[in-house]
């Protein structure tokens, strides 16, 4: 499985916005630069942002975006969920019409699939944007030492 890029580059925006805009409001512009990201696909990441309350911008001259609410209080489920629809794994939904055997019926690897969704979601709700933004070196999962 893997997050889409539009996901990874909100997440990858969002901890530069947390590192380097603190004090002040940070330009897209000045953000696509250090991050190597295209402007015009920031500014429809940073727009899904604005309308998902995580980013407010500020208009005129030294204006930019904004942190909503510190580091410590923002989510990286709520930055993924911000841009695009939830992490699924599934190939359905559980409308029994929809199922993905197509025969009112769930697919043998469906309770599975499910319980993934939920581990992603849960360890995404457990990391503050803060946590990568202070570059905490604690390997997350505690993997790689």
């Amino acid at each position: 499985m893997k997050l889409s890029t539009k996901s990874r580059y909100a997440v990858q925006a969002m901890v530069d916005l947390a590192k380097n805009g603190s004090d002040k409001p940070c330009n897209l512009t000045d953000i696509s630069m250090r991050q190597n990201i295209s402007l015009s696909y920031l500014e429809q990441i940073f727009n899904k942002l604005k309308k998902s309350n995580l980013v407010f911008s500020i208009k005129g001259p030294g204006g930019g975006y904004n942190l909503s609410k510190a580091p410590n209080k923002i989510k990286i489920s709520e930055i993924i969920n911000g841009v695009e629809e939830n992490i699924r794994a599934t190939g359905c939904s559980n409308d029994p019409s929809k199922f993905c055997t197509g025969k009112n019926e769930k697919c043998i690897t469906h309770h599975f699939l499910e319980d993934l969704e939920s581990l992603i979601e849960n360890y995404l709700d457990s990391v503050a944007l803060s946590d990568i933004a202070l570059n905490k070196e604690n390997n997350f999962l505690g993997l790689n030492q």
